[in-house]
């Protein structure tokens, strides 16, 4: 093999090497992207089904685990509005009284602005039709029952085009230090509306 041949051949080597190691780079990095882009997006979609949920149990005293009644009850529902005024017999103005002055579409008031698609308020975004886990009951803290409710998606239903190995190995990673391996807001043993993003 002559000089020339092994330039050229060498030459092949370091440019493959080099597309090897900048693909290597390149690729968890976009995997953080995608998995941030549609983080955000279940997020937004798991804050909008603890509104629903906070003003289901605030009519009713109770959660649902029933996403047929969540979003039946976002269409129809509607709730109080309220003006607060200063109350009159009060000299010091540090009392007020709230006064029902009508009602108002649920929908209307929080969710149509955005043009939103209440039909899929329980569809996992990116997860090409996969729904949210929905659960509700009640719980004892201190010897009072309290309603509580949990609304989750795994890892896996909204990155089934992303690549496995890596998918796997977060999933992992989150399951050893004991976490929820995806996103989900409130919970079934603690009395919390909390996200586990927050």
């Amino acid at each position: 093999m002559n000089f020339n041949a092994v330039k050229v051949i060498l030459a092949g080597v370091i440019m493959l090497l080099a597309y090897l190691i900048v693909n290597s780079i390149k690729k968890p990095v976009k995997f953080e992207n995608s998995l941030q882009t549609r983080g955000d997006s279940i997020i937004n979609r798991l804050k909008d089904i603890r509104t629903a949920q906070t003003l289901f149990h605030y009519q009713f005293g109770r959660y649902t685990s029933s996403f047929d009644s969540l979003k039946t009850f976002v269409k129809n529902g509607k709730i109080p509005e309220v003006k607060i005024i200063p109350d009159p017999a009060d000299t010091t103005f540090t009392r007020t009284i709230s006064d029902t002055i009508g009602y108002i579409s649920i929908f209307d008031s929080i969710f149509a602005h955005k043009n939103y698609p209440i039909d899929k308020l329980n569809e996992i975004p990116f997860s090409k039709g996969d729904l949210f886990s929905i659960l509700a009951g009640k719980i004892n803290k201190g010897g009072v029952e309290v309603a509580v409710f949990e609304v989750s998606a795994r890892m896996e239903t909204y990155t089934k085009d992303l690549d496995r190995q890596l998918v796997i190995n977060r999933m992992k990673e989150l399951e050893d230090k004991s976490l929820f391996p995806g996103l989900r807001v409130g919970s079934m043993t603690e009395a919390t509306t909390d996200g586990n993003w927050e």
